[in-house]
């Protein structure tokens, strides 16, 4: 359903068609359409997009894929990251049509994918950069996080993330990231330590 903000009146009402439990909302940062994840917990990721036409009309639309998770918007809104949803892969879409513009597999990070998955997590930490995030378990459960160049699909270093949690990891697009809390951290360069912890707010 899409609400009037002032008024609280329904604007649009559309059934999905989905069996999903949960949604995550995606606002584009430049035309303001909404991009809507459905989990359907073992059956898939059904992703949607909404937006308004010159009439006023609200429109959605359903992307054809319904095992691949949105991960994040990329700042200038020209591209989006998905992860596959049996967590082989994350790939890079066109907005707003969803072409694909590039795919890296476990392999590409130079990963055993019988031993390692890409998380349901990461995302865009500039507009150039994104970051990927690998997990696996040997003795006990670890995550790395590997850099993307997003224009070229180019594989790059590392960077230091202090969370217990892959979800704590929230980048905001602009060089720096959240990590479960009131703590905004950064990074001078690529594949650095990040600076130290400065407190927001």
């Amino acid at each position: 359903m899409v609400y009037d903000v002032d008024t609280g009146a329904v604007l649009a009402r559309r059934e999905l068609e989905t069996v999903g439990h949960a949604a995550g909302h995606h606002v584009h940062p430049v035309d303001g359409s909404v991009y809507l994840d459905v989990g359907e917990g073992q059956d898939g990721s059904v992703i949607f997009r909404g937006t308004t036409g010159a009439d006023g009309e609200v429109e959605f639309v359903a992307y054809p894929w319904w095992d691949r998770c949105l991960i994040d918007l990329a700042p200038g809104g020209e591209q989006f990251m998905t992860v596959d949803h049996g967590q082989a892969d994350v790939a890079f879409h066109r907005h707003p049509d969803g072409d694909v513009l590039f795919t890296l597999p476990v392999e590409a990070f130079g990963y055993d994918p019988a031993e390692t998955f890409v998380e349901w997590s990461g995302g865009y930490l500039t507009p150039d950069t994104a970051v990927v995030v690998l997990g696996g378990e040997d003795e006990e459960e670890w995550f790395r996080y590997h850099l993307v160049d997003v224009h070229t699909g180019t594989v790059g270093g590392e960077i230091a993330v202090e969370v217990t949690s892959p979800y704590e990891f929230v980048p905001l697009g602009d060089g720096s990231w959240l990590t479960g809390g009131p703590v905004r951290r950064s990074r001078a360069t690529a594949g650095t330590d990040p600076d130290p912890a400065i407190p927001r707010g």
